[in-house]
């Protein structure tokens, strides 16, 4: 294994989160909040040591494989949360590291679960900072590297991309693992600045307008304000939505749209599974909350809100759907498990994952009825390769496992009851957020003990 390559990533990956934290230093200056403006400077200063000494390691190969690149994916991720929790408690705002550490891992993996009662006591610069993380998370923080340098040679790259990728298949868009990199990052860019433009329309202040993109970009559900997006006005609501939906469409789809191959666009087989799950389960919701709302109107605009955050798995909430009648709440936890489309920021299992493994569990019923039947698992109008197929029962399988493990876990801490466990391990598993229960849309994780946390 190629141990100073490794070391080399991360002394990147740390150098730009050094410079990352320039931003909200930035905040807290605007605001003159001198704790956090100091806090932060510190953080940076610190990390830019630690990964620019990383950096000076000498490694004669740039050559990385797949070994290397899912060991690389998996420590950038561990250093870039314990880096990032640092400005949190030199501010004072999360004095604890397990609190601090926790807030910090579900900002960068775009989870949006947090342990914080009061998130308007913070300062602006840390409330910046926790926003930026879902966006910095939301397309992987090697990717967004990427973007900017080249970490390998060898078509290393490539192994970077598919061990941070949140598809089961990786496809480059042009040549180059780089410049598919920055052609993603240009698209998402660009997205998340026609939010902030749109939410600026509707009459919100320019700090909310950003940190509400970056929230909905990343789909990670960190809010500013305590009744997270219930007191932003109709209008604001109704452009997360359409935002946190289109956040959930695999990115290779706007290059297709870009390209102006629209056809191929709405003839993708995800995405119309992706808004027909989305569509029907608006629709149950409403038929079930309408006789509780003021009119149809505010019903299809909750309904729709809620069904695309939770499925989106951004998290954002207007309402606490942990009120809603019984099916609405199965509902809520079924999409919460499925999850937006492949190489969108949306988590979950994937639609195309979903939807491969129905098929394939069809094709298996069809081969026991008749065994000399030979039938393959097609999606998209083409034939998947039983690689693939495999490759996403062992995902399917090792999912289970984790969560099993974690609902096992749990149960030895007495803070939380079988409905708040579940849901919170598929609301965090899914990187959502809010669960039911305890842990729901109004309330949160500081109740469990370090442990569970």
């Amino acid at each position: 294994m190629n141990k100073r390559m490794i070391l080399y990533i991360i002394g990147v990956v740390l150098v730009a989160e050094a410079a990352l934290m320039l931003l909200p230093a930035g905040v807290a200056l605007i605001y003159a909040e001198e704790r956090a403006l100091r806090a932060f400077l510190a953080s940076a200063g610190v990390l830019a040591v630690i990964g620019g000494l990383l950096t000076r390691i000498r490694h004669k190969k740039k050559t990385i494989y797949s070994k290397e690149g899912f060991v690389a994916v998996a420590l950038c991720w561990i250093a870039l949360s314990l880096g990032g929790s640092l400005p949190f408690m030199l501010s004072g705002d999360i004095p604890s590291f397990i609190d601090a550490f926790f807030e910090t891992v579900s900002g960068f993996t775009t989870t949006g679960a947090s342990i914080l009662s009061d998130v308007e006591a913070l300062s602006h610069a840390s409330l910046f900072w926790r926003s930026f993380t879902h966006w910095v998370g939301g397309m992987g923080v090697l990717i967004f590297v990427m973007a900017a340098l080249p970490l390998a040679s060898g078509g290393g790259n490539i192994h970077l991309m598919r061990a941070e990728s949140p598809g089961y298949d990786v496809s480059k868009l042009v040549p180059s693992s780089r410049g598919t990199a920055f052609r993603l990052y240009a698209i998402y860019f660009f997205m998340t600045v026609l939010m902030v433009i749109c939410l600026l329309i509707c009459g919100n202040p320019l700090f909310d307008s950003l940190t509400l993109s970056f929230g909905a970009a990343g789909t990670g559900g960190f809010a500013i304000k305590n009744d997270s997006i219930a007191s932003y006005s109709a209008a604001t609501q109704d452009i997360i939505t359409i935002f946190m939906t289109a956040f959930g469409i695999n990115f290779s789809c706007y290059y297709l749209l870009r390209s102006g191959k629209i056809g191929e666009f709405f003839r993708n087989e995800e995405v119309r599974l992706y808004l027909i799950i989305l569509v029907v389960s608006t629709g149950f919701i409403v038929l079930q909350i309408a006789p509780d709302c003021v009119s149809l109107e505010q019903a299809l605009r909750t309904a729709a809100f809620q069904t695309s955050s939770v499925m989106t798995t951004t998290g954002y909430s207007t309402v606490d759907f942990n009120q809603w009648p019984e099916l609405s709440r199965m509902i809520m936890l079924l999409i919460m498990c499925i999850g937006a489309c492949v190489g969108s920021t949306g988590g979950g299992i994937k639609v195309a994952r979903v939807a491969i493994l129905v098929k394939a569990g069809l094709r298996q019923v069809k081969y026991t009825l008749s065994p000399n039947r030979v039938e393959s698992v097609r999606f998209n109008g083409k034939a998947v390769s039983s690689e693939t197929v495999t490759g996403i029962l062992t995902y399917f399988a090792l999912y289970m496992l984790v969560f099993v493990i974690s609902i096992l876990l749990l149960a030895l801490d007495d803070a939380g009851d079988t409905v708040s466990n579940l849901s919170g391990v598929i609301a965090t598993l899914n990187n959502i957020g809010p669960g039911l229960e305890k842990v729901g849309a109004v309330g949160n994780y500081g109740s469990y003990h370090f442990f569970s946390k």
